[in-house]
């Protein structure tokens, strides 16, 4: 233990094995955990946590743009409402943004994350150019504004920026509403080696890189992307690489038609899919690719109040999980930013499947809760590309502390909390501190940076509406 190190003490803590009375945590200067000691006795000196802790929860699919625009889109547009109207309306929203609104955005949307209990997030970032579609002088500027709004929040961010070529399957040329996210795999390296050097790697910060999905790029442009990171350099040869699939029917259809394979197993077959991926939503995976993700040890990455908002569908998570595939939880467009509701989420819309309860619990985890909170701790944490989601040594010292009378928690045992937390609503959040890195950045429910975040939100929202 360095004499620099920082001490908290629990009563109650979740570890890796379960929860744990009276834990002393102890974690260094930059925020990374050194000593996880249950059965320990709390010095006079060491403060003393106000209520049972958690690790802090990994986001690995955010569109930070997106919050703006939530609740904006909730009426039909035409018959037939569905993901692909949808898109149109968002496309129109990105083409207000300025560098400014960006920033302001997206730093209250990481706010909004630390007090709901994310501590970690992904950010699969697409906005790169100016709204005619020419670069930036700074061709990472948008990107630079999205890493300094996590680090003035205070969250762990896996910058991701996004390759989009094309606009469909066969190279069709990008439509002109697509052109702020358009690059080549070499005019996107050039804004990845930028940004890295005007905002290099530390322990909450670190770097991956997202082609959009195969309808956005080709076989060829992808193997120039991945090849191309690796040359960039060396660090980044097991860099994340998170890429949207299967999200939609009429997006397989389309794979089908093209390659006449479907989107998993086409990527599946082709390149080496493996612990750095994260394949974002893979709604619409049949058997024998939701087997073989699997087994490739990727990531999927689940994002259900978006998905049940866009109508995309119900991603076979009973099967995937049984056959032991790895899940993580995003909030996506932002349509709410609760990794409780995702959780819950995920496990109602198998029961409305399947016409059962507890449905994603299993013969060794009967508490679907703890073994839904399990997974995507795990999953998350993997595709973050970082040490994170479990208080543990060695892992960053992220963690919430829960609110000991509220009625989730209060006159309930341990094993329940998960349980309560989840699956009852009893208004107000149970949640009042959130450490970041070893930093208090929120306390009694508000964020340390709540009240400036929040105005320059509301100018830019109004900019944007005006």
């Amino acid at each position: 233990m360095t004499t620099h190190a920082h001490a908290l003490f629990a009563e109650h803590a979740y570890l890796p094995q379960g929860w744990c009375r009276n834990v002393l945590l102890e974690w260094n200067d930059e925020g990374m955990l050194e000593a996880v000691t249950p059965d320990a006795a709390c010095d006079a000196d060491v403060a003393r946590a106000s209520g049972p802790l958690l690790p802090g929860m990994p986001n690995l699919h955010s569109h930070a743009f997106q919050r703006a625009m939530a609740g904006l889109a909730e009426y039909r547009a035409q018959v037939g409402d569905d993901f692909w109207s949808w898109r149109d309306l968002m496309y129109h929203f990105a083409a207000r943004l300025t560098p400014d609104a960006l920033a302001a955005i997206a730093r209250w949307l990481y706010v909004e994350m630390l007090k709901a209990g994310y501590t970690s997030v992904c950010e699969f970032h697409y906005v790169h150019h100016l709204p005619d579609g020419r670069p930036y002088a700074n061709r990472a500027e948008l990107a630079e504004r999205v890493v300094d709004a996590a680090g003035q929040a205070g969250v762990g961010l896996t910058m991701l920026p996004v390759l989009y070529q094309y606009s469909g399957f066969g190279e069709r040329a990008p439509r002109t509403d697509q052109g702020r996210f358009i690059n080549t795999p070499e005019t996107l390296l050039e804004l990845i080696g930028a940004l890295r050097r005007a905002r290099p790697e530390h322990a909450a910060l670190v770097y991956g890189v997202a082609p959009h999905s195969l309808r956005a790029v080709s076989e060829a442009s992808l193997r120039t992307l991945l090849d191309g990171l690796r040359t960039l350099d060396a660090s980044l040869a097991q860099a994340p690489v998170h890429i949207h699939i299967a999200e939609q029917t009429g997006e397989v259809n389309d794979c089908v038609a093209a390659t006449g394979q479907r989107p998993v197993a086409w990527l599946l077959d082709r390149f080496d899919v493996d612990a750095r991926w994260c394949l974002v939503h893979a709604t619409h995976v049949d058997a024998a690719e939701a087997n073989a993700l699997a087994r490739s040890g990727a990531v999927a990455g689940l994002c259900p109040t978006t998905e049940a908002n866009l109508g995309d569908g119900l991603f076979p998570a009973h099967d995937y999980l049984e056959a032991h595939g790895r899940i993580g939880i995003g909030s996506d467009s932002h349509i709410a930013v609760d990794w409780r509701a995702e959780l819950r989420l995920l496990e109602y819309g198998q029961r409305l499947a399947r016409r059962q309860r507890n449905v994603l619990a299993s013969s060794t985890r009967p508490q679907v809760a703890e073994r839904l909170f399990d997974a995507a701790l795990a999953g998350g944490a993997q595709a973050t590309g970082r040490a994170t989601g479990a208080l543990r040594v060695g892992c960053r010292a992220d963690w919430l502390v829960l609110d000991g009378a509220h009625p989730s928690v209060d006159g309930r045992a341990p094993e329940n909390w998960l349980a309560g937390l989840v699956f009852c609503e009893h208004g107000g959040s149970p949640i009042r501190e959130v450490y970041a890195g070893g930093r208090r950045v929120v306390e009694a429910g508000r964020h340390v940076d709540e009240d400036e975040a929040y105005a320059a939100y509301r100018d830019a929202v109004a900019q944007l509406m005006s």
